[in-house]
Order: structure tokens, then sequence, then C-alpha cells
């Protein structure tokens, strides 16, 4: 009898495991192409969304997804879960779980999915619900089906297609089918579909779009959104219903008529004696803006923010009467109540959504419910000026990185018009400290940050800080490389007026610097130190994006110990290019202190993919330069 050889062996059970695998609907993760699990955490093996519009008030949405979770990072791709709310309702849910030959192992009813709110912490109440499925797999790859279908009386946000959902998944094939047989007529928007094998097709009252046999996508840091590069498709009603409001929005400006009068006209109501209360309190001003200043300081003293999401309220201000009586309110409901408010003292304003936190624009050329909060614009005769209203401690007209420099809807009687919120230039840090070198290696310093634009945004609400979180503030955040420092004092202020906020700080440093024999060691740069490198790409394949500018300039001047001298100082650095510059001096002042001068840039913009390996050797020779050592030697 001939001896079955391993090699035989594991042909014998790769064409069993082939055979039990094509009995169970080929999804065994052994049919999925080799080359679309490179790079893969998951592979969808088959996604289809179905949208049904029946009218401009009810659609219905099915979908199938089938993805095989190949580790333990590709779990977070399941998306095993769906919302619901009291205008949408789940009719279908269930799931079903495969292992790696594709055998069954178990199916959830919609019943056995997990069922929590779909609020955060800082939300009141909302009718917004999840139903997600809990399941955790024994081993991997394994394989999830999960069907669905819902029902949606709000036609203002059709389900948008972005086929390529995420970094390192592959995908076998992606479909979106539009089902219109009224043909009630909608808008389109395409973006970034050529380099990708997507189909599509259309009639009078359907539309199909597919991809098939994508790979996997590596994340790549310093580049654009994913938005931006990524296929994707946007379907928009010319006629729709929110929550009940019946909607119509060919272009902005409609869409902004619409919203003006059916969401925003009525809700500016207020008492008798707030409006008497605030007439009062800006009796004494002369000009429009002198009086929004008042108007937007008492509303920072009255009222906090806190979100509403229930029923039309998600895009609804809440009445300015109501805020007035509970002093809170969600972004919408504050900036109503801080416009009603300005109408009472004579100060035009108009209602403004925005893209905030992502650099993100509305899109100027494709009308849809767009935006994800909202600030008061104030035309000011053509100067425009800019309110965050749920902020309790931003200076007047201030917006910070998470509004600038984008377009926004501006929602004014007439309708809707496009601006774009102003760009901040003066993104800058200054720091001066005194910097005392100790014989024993240790060092006392004092130094002043002055912080303004941007960088001010990111720095000012550090004052209501306590006396704990500053000092975990300065310790792991600002100056994590400098081991064995303490705080020993903090003065802050926030100058509203100028946009400035400045911090006073003494610190201490214990072994701050080496010392050894006749040697004297340490890094020059104390306070402002770049440590990290972009990561490098040996293929880069996307644009690099510097999303924000800056200058920081720096003066240290050194106090040396007795008994210390420097023979020499650092050379004098300096670089100059497309992305920035970098430059750094010394200059004796005398026996015992000199001076350190620093100055580093970066300006905002979109270079072309290959540029990145100059962008990082440019960020690699700073970080070098901001590291460099001095000595001093003993007399």
């Amino acid at each position: 009898m001939k001896k079955i050889t391993p090699a035989i062996l594991l042909i014998v059970l790769f064409f069993c495991a082939n055979i039990v695998a094509q009995k169970n609907n080929n999804l065994s993760s052994l049919f999925i192409p080799k080359e679309l699990k490179e790079n893969a955490n998951a592979i969808i093996r088959h996604n289809e969304v179905s949208i049904n519009i029946l009218a401009s008030d009810k659609m219905v949405v099915t979908e199938k997804r089938i993805i095989t979770v190949l580790d333990k990072l590709g779990k977070t791709h399941v998306d095993a879960y769906k919302n619901y709310s009291n205008d949408t309702k789940i009719i279908k849910l269930t799931a079903t779980i495969y292992d790696a030959l594709g055998n069954k192992i178990k199916k959830y009813s919609k019943n056995e999915f997990k069922d929590i709110s779909a609020i955060d912490g800082g939300t009141l109440y909302s009718d917004s619900r999840v139903k997600f499925l809990e399941y955790t797999p024994t081993s991997y790859p394994y394989t999830v089906v999960l069907e669905s279908e819902y029902k949606n009386s709000s036609t203002g946000f059709i389900p948008k297609w972005f086929p390529i959902e995420n970094y390192n998944i592959g995908i076998e094939k992606s479909i979106y089918n539009i089902n219109n047989p009224l043909k009630i007529s909608y808008r389109k928007r395409e973006k970034n579909l050529n380099g990708y094998t997507i189909e599509k097709s259309s009639n009078e009252n359907s539309l199909r779009y597919s991809l098939t046999n994508q790979k996997a996508i590596k994340h790549e840091k310093n580049t654009v959104s994913r938005d931006d590069f990524l296929p994707n498709l946007s379907i928009s009603l010319n006629q729709f219903s929110l929550k009940g409001v019946k909607g119509i929005a060919k272009d902005w400006s409609e869409f902004g008529g619409w919203m003006y009068s059916k969401l925003i006209k009525n809700q500016n109501q207020l008492s008798p004696n707030t409006v008497a209360k605030v007439k009062n309190l800006v009796k004494n001003t002369s000009t429009s803006v002198e009086k929004a200043k008042i108007i937007y300081e008492y509303v920072q003293n009255k009222t906090r923010y806190i979100s509403v999401q229930v029923d039309i309220g998600g895009w609804q201000p809440i009445a300015a009467s109501k805020v007035d009586n509970v002093s809170y309110g969600d972004c919408k409901g504050l900036t109503n109540y801080t416009k009603a408010l300005l109408d009472a003292v004579g100060v035009k304003s108009y209602h403004t959504i925005v893209y905030a936190g992502n650099n993100k624009n509305i899109d100027k050329n494709f009308t849809a419910l767009q935006g994800n909060h909202m600030i008061l614009n104030l035309p000011n005769e053509g100067n425009d000026i800019w309110l965050e209203c749920t902020s309790q401690t931003a200076p007047f007209g201030f917006l910070g990185s998470s509004t600038d420099a984008r377009d926004v809807l501006v929602i004014t009687p007439n309708g809707g018009i496009i601006k774009r919120t102003p760009a901040y230039t003066n993104n800058n840090q200054s720091i001066s400290a005194t910097i005392k070198l100790l014989a024993n290696g240790n060092t006392n310093a004092t130094l002043t940050r002055k912080s303004y634009g941007t960088q001010y945004g990111e720095k000012y609400h550090i004052k209501n800080y306590t006396k704990k979180e500053l000092d975990k503030y300065y310790k792991s955040n600002v100056w994590d490389y400098n081991n064995n420092l303490e705080v020993e004092n903090v003065v802050l202020e926030n100058n509203k007026e100028k946009v400035e906020f400045i911090e006073k700080i003494d610190v201490k440093i214990k072994n701050f610097a080496t010392v050894k024999d006749s040697s004297y060691l340490f890094k020059l740069n104390v306070f402002n130190r770049i440590t990290s490198i972009p990561k490098r790409y040996r293929n880069r394949q996307r644009k690099l994006a510097i999303k924000g500018a800056f200058t920081d300039n720096d003066t240290f001047i050194f106090k040396i110990p007795e008994g210390f001298t420097f023979l020499s100082l650092p050379q004098d650095k300096s670089i100059s290019n497309k992305f920035g510059s970098y430059k750094i001096a010394f200059k004796k002042l005398d026996d015992s202190s000199f001076q350190y001068n620093r100055e580093f840039s970066l300006k905002k913009g979109i270079h072309s993919k290959e540029d990145y390996k100059a962008y990082r050797k440019f960020r690699k020779t700073v970080a070098k330069y901001d590291n460099i050592r001095t000595e001093l030697n003993k007399k």
C-alpha cells in the first residue's frame, strides 16, 4: 500500500475545503482573490444598497452586506448596526455569522441586536437610537452577512454611495441603486470616479453604480481628506421632506428661503421684559458693533451649550423664548437666541450653516442638506463679523480653526447665500525665556508665551483649568520631552480685545544637563522642541496637504553656571522653501550668558505626492537642529 505523503494530504484537504466552501454559497475566505487581501484587514464580498423613493416624503432602503473579517483590526469594518428614530423605522434586520470555510455559526434576528440610545454625553435629549450586533469571534477569518430594510419619511438625506468605506479594506463588489418610479426630479454629484473600476447606468426612473475588485488602500498621513480622493456619489431631491416639513431646493437661494420660512422665521420671539432688559444694556452705545459685543457677552454669561436632537430639532432652532427661560441650547438654539437679542436692539444678523472641525466647505455647486454646525453672521455693511455662539469664553468675532477659511451657507429672508469665513494669517506664537543653568545640571527658568490666531484658539481654554490640570497639560502635552520638569507657578491672561493669550510660567528641571568631569552638555531648545518626523513612504500615493499655517518665534537667554565657560557657540542655520522656513541664530551677550533665537514657519497648501519626500527632509532637518546640544567647559 502506498504511503500518503504530507503534500498529498494537504492537496486532499484543500480539495475537500473547496467542495465544502462551494456548498456554502462561496462565503469561504478561500475564494477571496489574493490581491484583494494585500494590506486588507477586511474584505467586502458584496454590498448592495437599494434606495426606493416612493414619494417626496417616503423612501425604503434595503441593504445586503457580506464582509469577511481577516483579523482583529477588521472588526471595525463590519458595521453591523442600524440607526432609527421617530421617522426612521427598521423593517428587517438580521445578521448571520460564518466561519472561514463558509459554515454557518449563528444567526441573529432583529430582537437579538443590542438597542441603546444614540446620544452622547453632551446631548440633553434625542429620539435617535441604534441597534447593533455584539459578537466576539473565536477565530479569524469569519464572515458576516447583514441584511436590513428600513423606511424613512425624511427624504432630505438620501444615503450617499461611498464604496471604499475606509482604509485597509478590499472590495469584491459594491452596488448602489436608486429606484424612482414617480420620477421625482433630483440632482446628483459625482466625485473622483475616474481611475476606479466603476460602471454606471441610468434611465428615466432609476440609476445604478457599481465598483468591483478594488484593492485595499493604505492610510497616509499629511494628505487630503478621503472625500477628496475616493469615489463617492451624492443624491438630492428637488422636493423633499425633513421630519415632516416639506421642502424644495433646486439651488442655494431656494434652499435658504425654505429654511428661513419653514424652520427659522417664527423662532425669534422674546418676552417684553427680555427685550427691555437688553435695550437697557446697550443704551449707551453708538454703533452696531458695540451693541453686538454687549449682547454676545450677555449670551456667554447667561447660557451653556447642550445638544437637542428630537424630530426637527436636528435642524430647527429651539425658540428663543425657551432658551431665554432655560439658559441652555444647542448650536442652533444659541445662535437663534443671539440673533433674536440682536434683532431686539436693531443689529442685523443671519443664521449660518457650516461644516465644523474638518476643514470642509459647503459645496456651492450642489444644493443639499449639508453642514454640521451653526454660527452667526453679522453683515456689518460688508465687513462681515462671525460669532461662535456655543462658546462661553471665545472673544467676540473669533472663530478659530474649527470654522475658519471655508465656504458657508448664510440664511437670509431673501434666500441662501454662499459666503466664506475669514482665514487667520497671524497664527503666531512667541516664547521669551531666561534660563539659569546650575552647576549640578539642574535649571531654573522663567518664560512668557504669547499666542495669536489659531494658536490662540488652541490655548485660551486652559484659562479655566485647575492647578492639577495645568500641571498635567504642561508636563504631558507641551514639554513631555523634558524629564523631571516641575511647574512652579503659572499666571494666565486671556486678552479678548487683542485676541492674545499670555502664559507666564516658572519651571525647574532636574538633571537637565549632563555634567561629567569638566564637561556640561545640554540641549538648546528647551521650550519649543520638534521631536517628531513625518512618516517615510517608499511609494507615496497621495498629495501632500499642510493644513495649517503658523509661525513660532523663540528667544532664550541662557545664564551659565559660575566656574564654566563656552569656547564657541553652534553655527547659525537658515532654511527657506515652499513649505516654510526655519532659522536659528546664536549671540554671545557676555562671558556668562548667550542668546538663542529660533523662527519656524509652515505654509498652508496642497502639494504633489512627489513633494512629500522634500517636505519630510525639511521636517527632519528641523527636528535635527531643534535637538542640537552645546557644551560648556570648566574654567
